[in-house]
C-alpha cells in the first residue's frame, strides 16, 4: 500500500505528462486526474489501482469528510473510478499514486521508494502524433431526426410534463484506437481543469470535462452546474460578443436556473435545514473551445451521510437530465431509446476520509476494444430553437471527435 502518512517529495518539478508516459500509461487499470496542460492552480494525481466492487466506497462517512487539503493534497488515498448515468460503479482501490501541486510546483509520490525515483527520471515525451484520420463519425441519429426529437421534447415540455429535458445522443468512430493518444490530442486542443483518463477493466474514459459535479469537503458538498454554451471565436471582438450574448440570453439564463433550483433541492434532502445556497449564479467560464454559463450550489451535509446517500440523492446530475428530475428520465429513456452508459455519468475520486471530487462525464470520449464513441447534447426548453440546438450538439462533440481523426457528420 502507498506511504500515505509519509509521501515522499521529489527535488524537484516533473512534468505530468511525462511521469505519465513513463510509468503508468502501459498498466492495466490506471488513472491520470488532471487539472491542465498549463495549470499554475489545483492538482493532478495518477497512478494505478486494483478492481473494487464499490461497496466499501459508498459507506465512506462524506459528513465527516477532511476540510482543508494538506501540503500534500486533499486525497490521500481511497478510490478512482466512474458512475455511468444508469447508475453502474467502476472503480479502483488505489494502491500507488503521483500527486501534482501545481501552485506550488512540488511533486508527493504515495507508494514505494522505487516509484519516487522512476517519477522523477521521467525524459521529456516526444510531441504527440496527429491522429490517423478516420473520416467521419456515424451518429445514433441524423440531425433531423434530432430536430424531431427536440420538438417531440417541447411537445411534452407544452404539456406540462417537464421544464427543461436534456436531449442527447451519441457518434461512434469504429476500430482500434490509442487512448492514451487520445487523451493527450484532447489535453492539447481542449485542456480542462477536472479532465481525466481512467481505464478500468478494458474500457477506457478519456475526458476533458468542464463540470464539477460534487466536491465534499469539510462536512460541506459543492455541485457546479452547467447550462448555456457559445462556441469560441479566434477574433477577440467577436469572442467577447459571444460571451456577452451567452450572460443576457433569457433561453440560457431560465435553463442554468431550472438546474439551479433542481440541485437545490437534491441538495436538501442530504443537507442541513436552511444551509443549502447559491454561491455563484450565471457566470461565465471560458474554455479554449468554448463559453459556458456556471452556477454553484453548496451545502452542510447532515452528520451520518455517506458518499452513497449523496449520490442516491443527486445523482444523475440535474444539468444531465432536466427538470423535474425523475420525469424527465423517463421521457428521454423514451425519446433516445438506448443507454448513455458512461457518458452523463460522473468520475473522479474518493477519499478515505470521506472527501470527494467527482466531474461530470462531457466532452468526453469512451474508447473500448473496436470502437470509440463521443456522447453529446444539450438543454431543451419551451424556447428552443430547434437549428440552434443542433449546432450546439456539434460545437460539443467536435473537440472529442478530432481528438479520434474524426469528423462530426454533416448537419451537426
Amino acid at each position: 500500500m502507498p506511504h500515505l502518512d509519509h509521501p515522499l517529495t521529489l527535488p524537484r518539478w516533473v512534468d505530468p505528462e511525462a511521469v505519465f508516459l513513463h510509468l503508468f500509461a502501459g498498466a492495466d487499470d490506471v488513472f491520470w486526474l488532471d487539472a491542465g496542460r498549463h495549470a499554475d492552480t489545483g492538482w493532478s494525481w495518477m497512478g494505478t489501482g486494483r478492481l473494487d466492487t464499490g461497496s466499501e466506497v459508498l459507506q465512506r462517512d462524506a459528513a465527516a469528510s477532511g476540510d482543508a487539503p494538506s501540503h500534500a493534497g486533499a486525497f490521500r488515498g481511497g478510490w478512482v473510478g466512474w458512475r455511468s448515468y444508469e447508475g453502474r460503479d467502476s472503480w479502483l482501490r488505489v494502491d500507488a499514486f503521483v500527486a501534482f501541486d501545481h501552485a506550488r510546483r512540488r511533486v508527493h509520490v504515495f507508494g514505494e521508494d522505487d516509484l519516487a525515483e522512476r517519477a522523477a527520471a521521467a525524459p521529456t515525451p516526444a510531441a504527440v502524433s496527429a491522429a490517423e484520420p478516420r473520416g467521419t463519425a456515424s451518429a445514433r441519429v441524423n440531425p433531423e431526426r434530432y430536430a424531431e426529437l427536440i420538438e417531440a421534447c417541447r411537445e411534452r415540455i407544452r404539456e406540462g410534463d417537464a421544464y427543461q429535458l436534456c436531449l442527447t445522443t451519441r457518434f461512434t468512430v469504429p476500430g482500434a484506437h490509442d487512448a492514451v493518444a487520445v487523451f493527450r490530442r484532447l489535453r492539447q486542443a481542449s485542456a480542462s481543469h477536472h479532465a481525466g483518463f481512467v481505464r478500468i477493466g478494458g474500457a477506457t474514459l478519456v475526458s476533458a470535462s468542464p463540470e464539477r459535479f460534487l466536491e465534499v469537503r469539510g462536512g460541506r458538498v459543492h455541485t457546479h452546474p452547467i447550462k448555456g454554451t457559445r462556441p469560441r471565436s479566434i477574433d477577440p471582438a467577436h469572442d467577447r460578443a459571444l460571451a456577452e450574448e451567452l450572460t443576457t440570453d433569457a433561453k440560457e439564463q431560465a435553463e442554468n436556473v431550472m438546474i439551479v433550483d433542481l440541485m437545490r433541492n437534491d441538495l436538501s434532502r442530504v443537507c442541513e435545514p436552511s444551509s443549502v445556497g447559491v454561491d455563484r449564479l450565471l457566470e461565465v467560464e471560458t474554455y479554449p473551445t468554448v463559453h459556458q454559463l456556471v452556477s454553484e450550489v453548496s451545502g452542510r451535509l447532515v452528520p451520518g451521510t455517506t458518499i452513497g446517500g449523496l449520490l442516491e440523492a443527486a445523482f444523475p446530475a440535474g444539468s444531465m437530465t432536466g427538470a423535474p428530475k425523475q420525469s424527465a428520465m423517463q421521457i428521454l429513456a423514451g425519446l433516445e431509446g438506448a443507454e448513455r452508459g458512461v457518458y452523463s455519468g460522473a468520475f473522479g475520486w474518493i477519499g478515505d476520509d470521506g472527501a470527494a471530487d467527482l466531474a461530470m462525464v462531457i466532452r468526453s470520449v469512451v474508447v473500448e476494444q473496436d470502437a470509440a464513441w463521443v456522447g453529446a447534447g444539450g438543454g431543451i426548453t419551451w424556447r428552443s430553437v430547434a437549428a440552434s440546438e443542433v449546432a450546439e450538439v456539434g460545437i460539443k462533440a467536435r473537440a472529442p471527435l478530432a481528438a479520434l481523426g474524426a469528423r462530426v457528420p454533416p448537419g451537426w
